[in-house]
């Protein structure tokens, strides 16, 4: 915080807003000490009113100098002081403008706490991005974008940008150490045996810096599955393995990618989520459990996962104990308030 505020003064002081400042201060306070004197029964409090109220060009006209010399005074104030208060307007709009433009250029560093940071900008980031949207934990979270393009891609208040290639220096523009989640994407642009290899760099690079951020990665082949491993990375999407399980599934059972399609998007139906367990149901046994969430949440319940991100037991024994350290993995069509 502290050094945040003395970049901002440094650039405050390069676009010597500060000068115009003290200028703008000197003109008020010299004319009010000129008019104060000048004019009879005006007191130097009220003439520093009037100073700035003629200063600014707003003229209330409850303080209007009678005498020549405060006419003078007047007049002097009128048209330096437009001029000054002018320069002064124009300067701290070229600084948001300079700002803005930075911040869609991907310039600037992030000082966010508790955020996601997606790497890599494609077709897949965009649907990330849109079902991070739709999700209520996720809606208003703060996102920050690593990637190598011109600029911004779309306008969304809570993305933020950061231009280049996910290494040490943008990773901690992107305040990677203060982050929840980062997902690393594979690049289209490379074949599929160096984007993998590029994830996996990324990964290592993300676990040496932050190891207690949650990683989720990309991988194109099953085979560098276990260079991800070495590299500690927390969680390991494989595409074309999904795929080819999904169409498998397909065709045995007609119809099931719709429902696989459904539950995997924020968008539209049920969905899966992860939740803590209510501390009502704490050391209760899992059917309890799944007729409670049933009843009260119309929620069906999937299997226990060991913790956030830990190990998941899917369809377990009816009569498994949940602890208050598990997670419920479940279907609903919004997330349930759990208390």
């Amino acid at each position: 915080m502290i050094k945040s505020i003395k970049k901002s003064i440094l650039f405050l002081r390069q676009e010597n807003v500060f000068q115009l400042l003290f200028v703008i201060l000197v003109i008020v306070l010299s004319s009010a000490v000129l008019i104060s004197r000048m004019e009879p029964d005006l007191s130097f409090v009220s003439a520093i009113w009037w100073s700035i109220v003629t200063l600014t060009t707003v003229g209330y006209g409850d303080i209007s100098p009678v005498t020549p010399g405060g006419r003078v005074v007047a007049v002097v104030i009128m048209f330096f002081g437009i001029g000054v208060l002018g320069m002064f307007s124009a300067s701290l709009a070229a600084l948001l403008i300079s700002k803005k433009m930075k911040e869609n250029r991907g310039m600037c560093k992030t000082d966010l706490r508790d955020h996601i940071i997606l790497c890599e900008w494609n077709h897949r980031t965009r649907a990330i991005l849109r079902e991070l949207r739709a999700d209520s934990k996720t809606r208003d979270s703060a996102i920050v974008l690593i990637a190598d393009i011109a600029e911004k891609p779309v306008d969304d208040p809570l993305l933020f940008f950061v231009k280049g290639q996910a290494g040490e220096e943008t990773l901690e523009q992107a305040n990677l150490a203060q982050a929840r989640t980062v997902v690393v994407l594979g690049d289209d642009t490379l074949e599929a045996t160096s984007r993998d290899a590029k994830v996996v760099l990324t990964t290592l690079t993300i676990e040496s810096m932050a190891e207690n951020v949650y990683s989720v990665v990309e991988l194109v082949d099953k085979a560098n599955e276990q260079h991800c491993r070495r590299a500690c990375a927390d969680e390991i999407i494989i595409g074309s393995e999904l795929s080819s399980h999904l169409l498998a599934t397909a065709a045995l059972d007609h119809g099931i990618s719709n429902i696989v399609s459904e539950l995997l998007s924020s968008q539209h139906g049920n969905e899966f989520y992860a939740v803590p367990v209510p501390e009502k149901l704490v050391g209760k046994s899992f059917l309890d459990v799944l007729i409670f969430m049933k009843q009260e949440h119309k929620a069906t319940v999937l299997g226990i996962q060991k913790g956030r991100g830990g190990e998941l037991m899917t369809n377990p024994n009816v009569d498994y104990t949940v602890s208050g350290q598990d997670h419920l993995v479940l279907i609903a069509m919004e997330r349930p308030g759990i208390i």
